[in-house]
């Protein structure tokens, strides 16, 4: 494919001689060094910037009073889970942003460059628009050059994904990045650094960005949870100075609901859900390179697909042979092909005519090539002398179709059938045969990229999975639209200009764009509503990769674009794109129900220290034993992140509102419970205030328990069993919360039997949870 024309940075023309010593360091002052300029952020303020976000503000808050007090054990096990949180946050970050690095050490290079008169070698960094160089055989284009002599052919895959070759002639330009595969050429610099069409494709990564949803549902939850919880510690506070309470005894108090409030493990369990899965990914051949990708995997509902490596096998082989001489067969003309053909494997239209010859044993083997030409971009074509078993001449042209023919004209019928294959899609050669001085046409020979072997069945399955598929390529529309067909996509297709606002149901094929349009058209996407997935292979797709909520670099991706993508498949084929949205959405699962259950339980708990203070004039719960409690909770509820899951059969989202609106009948029913079993203890039982403080902190705990399970299922919580690690915790909980109430350790001691009991109500609190969940979840569809 061809990419864009840059205009020349500079207009004045550079003279025969290059630029002078003095004015190439003039012009550096002007344009700068020749490589991508990153902001770099000091390793401590990285730090640091996990210290400052809602979760940590309350839990620091919570630190800090409880210091304040001298309650310094609840303030270390707080301070625990905060450096916990924070500890692998940084752990992550550390290994997310490899891509501007990667695109920088594309520019680290020597490179010969016409000073003073004279050739010198310098760094590429040095170089100016202007300069003069050499591109030769094996050499990376260092900047954006515009050929002055010589042709070359360039590879341009690293930056284009584009398996074939592209000629640069005489005012032709030549790419940063692009691989010289074969002649020489001098050319003027005409852009460097972020201005370059590599540059200007790592600068759009740098800039590239899109909040996580993970984030977003984050400060959903807290932001609600926080408005809901500072009115009810301030009715509390209100409440308790009504009735005469000390300060030394109100302090308590408001810690005991701040802690309460917090979320301590909602980052963490986020983390954990999202490191199991990213283990369960490896085995199955892909790779997260940030662990955020799993969840926004579960969202996606628009994947835009890259046509080269993507959906295609990124190979280049002979999809078609038209013999056009009476008496030759296809194998004839691919055997005369091959005589013309480089051996070296170095080219890949000679290598893919040379390996299909062999597999269809198709040769000459009368015929011994005496000379051979290769392939020339100036003239374009290559020639062969072979000669027979019976001493005669034979001399084959093989090159593109307009050169030949004005050696061995074709007639309009034959022209009519190059233009069919070019509307296919399909690159041509033609192949002419003869003896010396008078070859004649023989046939035509056509090139493609084929569709992998899985693409149809894949896309086929992602659209079962609620998942629209565009593809977005840079080639052209005619030769975009029938790999489209042959995977199955149908619909119309945008041959050029995107739209300035458009939507992934009004095409299903984008061809001709260019890496800053592939970036806008991911964002156009996201403008409308949508979570989008990006696959891609070449360096022209990493801005969009990582702009998109899920980066996909497929197998043969460039490291680049490996490094941007935000998930990495490392083996043949995009089967790896459904098991991740699959294991995003197992793991999406199991986040909500925790999501759900902090909002549940939370509110429900505060509420409950406010109705005890009420009932009893007393705190019905120490800061220490509201510490114990989270922790017990929390354990069991992070091992939520390993249990069984089924994952939803449509794109997740967080729908914070309907959650909130969820919790609001659970959390009521949940309360009424928690009421239910104070005013036992407090007006049946006679228990007094520290007794009841025991009996509240048994209750928390046990019907959290209760709550985790009937929420893990949006069926009838019995569906299926839970992971034998969650059972474990959950066991482990009960035991060790039951010996410290009824052996009297950090609490006053409870009898047995009031233990007993307690737990038989749980359960029968459990079955009747679970009946209003269904109810709730089915009117709000939560699934």
């Amino acid at each position: 494919m061809d990419v864009p024309l840059v205009e020349p940075a500079i207009t004045a023309a550079s003279t025969p001689s290059g630029l002078s010593s003095a004015e190439a360091a003039r012009r550096l002052l002007n344009f700068g060094p020749n490589r991508v300029v990153e902001e770099r952020v000091q390793p401590l303020a990285r730090v640091m910037a996990h210290f400052w976000a809602p979760v940590p503000w309350m839990l620091e808050a919570t630190i800090a009073l409880q210091v304040t007090i001298g309650e310094r054990l609840e303030a270390l096990m707080i301070a625990t889970l905060l450096l916990l949180n924070v500890g692998l946050g940084v752990f992550q970050e550390n290994r997310a942003n490899a891509a501007l690095a990667l695109l920088k050490q594309r520019l680290v290079l020597k490179v010969q460059v016409k000073r003073d008169g004279a050739w010198v070698e310098a760094p590429a960094a040095d170089l100016v628009p202007g300069d003069i160089v050499q591109a030769s055989l094996g050499s990376v284009v260092p900047a954006d050059l515009r050929i002055i002599a010589g042709t070359v052919l360039l590879d341009q895959s690293m930056l284009t994904g584009e398996s074939i070759p592209a000629e640069a002639e005489p005012g032709k330009i030549a790419y940063a990045g692009a691989l010289v595969r074969r002649g020489e050429a001098t050319a003027e610099v005409v852009a460097t650094g972020a201005r370059t069409y590599f540059g200007r494709a790592a600068e759009l990564v740098r800039i590239a960005h899109v909040e996580s949803s993970e984030q977003q549902a984050v400060l959903g939850v807290v932001r609600n949870l926080t408005i809901v919880n500072f009115a009810i510690v301030i009715g509390m506070v209100a409440y308790a100075h009504a009735i005469g309470m000390s300060t030394t005894r109100i302090i308590p108090l408001v810690l005991t609901a701040l802690l309460s409030a917090v979320p301590v493990a909602l980052p963490a369990t986020f983390t954990l859900a999202a490191t199991l899965g990213a283990k369960a990914l490896a085995l199955k051949g892909v790779l997260l390179t940030r662990l955020s990708a799993l969840h926004e995997a579960a969202m996606i509902d628009v994947l835009c697909a890259d046509k080269t490596g993507t959906l295609t096998a990124n190979e280049l082989i002979v999809s078609a042979v038209l013999p056009v001489k009476e008496g030759w067969s296809e194998e004839d003309v691919l055997a005369v092909a091959a005589l013309a053909s480089s051996t070296d494997g170095q080219d890949p239209i000679d290598a893919a005519i040379r390996s299909t010859a062999q597999r269809q044993n198709a040769s000459h083997r009368r015929l011994e090539v005496l000379r051979f030409t290769p392939f020339d971009p100036a003239v374009k074509m290559a020639e062969a002398v072979a000669i027979n078993g019976d001493g005669g001449k034979i001399h084959v042209i093989k090159g593109a179709p307009a050169v030949v023919g004005t050696i061995a004209p074709m007639n309009p019928e034959t022209a009519a059938k190059v233009e069919v294959l070019s509307a296919a899609g399909s690159r041509t050669l033609r192949v002419a045969c003869g003896p010396l001085g008078s070859p004649v046409f023989i046939g035509l020979i056509a090139f493609g990229d084929p569709p992998r072997a899985d693409s149809r069945a894949l896309l086929a399955e992602l659209e079962a999975l609620g998942v629209r598929i565009v593809m977005v390529t840079g080639d052209a529309a005619a030769t975009a639209a029938p790999v489209a067909r042959a995977v199955g996509l149908e619909g119309p297709v945008c041959p050029g200009k995107i739209p300035e606002t458009v939507g992934p149901d009004e095409f299903a094929v984008y061809a001709g764009v260019f890496p800053e349009e592939k970036f806008r058209l991911v964002k156009a996407f996201q403008q409308c509503g949508h979570a989008v997935g990006m696959c891609g292979d070449g360096a022209n797709d990493a801005p969009a990769l990582r702009q998109a909520q899920m980066g996909i670099a497929v197998s043969t991706a460039t490291d680049v674009a490996k490094a941007a993508a935000g998930i990495v498949l490392t083996q043949p084929g995009l089967g790896g794109i459904v098991t991740s949205i699959k294991e995003g959405r197992t793991a999406f699962q199991r986040v909500l129900t925790y999501t759900l259950s902090i909002l549940v339980n939370k509110c429900a708990t505060l509420v409950v220290l406010g109705a005890g203070l009420v009932m009893t004039g007393h705190a019905v719960l120490t800061p220490l034993l509201q510490a114990i409690s989270m922790l017990a909770g929390d354990f069991v509820t992070m091992s939520r992140a390993a249990d069984r899951v089924t994952p939803s059969p449509r794109p997740n989202a967080w729908r914070i509102h309907n959650l909130t609106l969820a919790a609001i009948p659970l959390g009521l029913f949940k309360l009424c419970y928690y009421v239910s079993v104070l005013a036992a203890g407090w007006f049946a039982l006679g228990l007094g205030p520290v007794e009841m403080r025991t009996l509240t902190f048994v209750m928390l705990v046990f019907a959290g328990q209760a709550t985790v399970y009937v929420l893990r299922e949006r069926g009838p919580f019995w569906s299926s069993r839970p992971a034998a690690v969650m059972l474990f915790a959950s066991s482990a909980d009960v035991a060790v919360v039951a010996s410290l109430a009824i052996g009297g350790i950090l609490m006053a001691p409870l009898p047995p039997a009031i233990i007993g009991l307690l737990f038989v109500a749980t359960l029968a609190f459990a079955f009747a949870l679970d009946f209003v969940k269904m109810t709730v979840f089915s009117r709000l569809r939560i699934d």
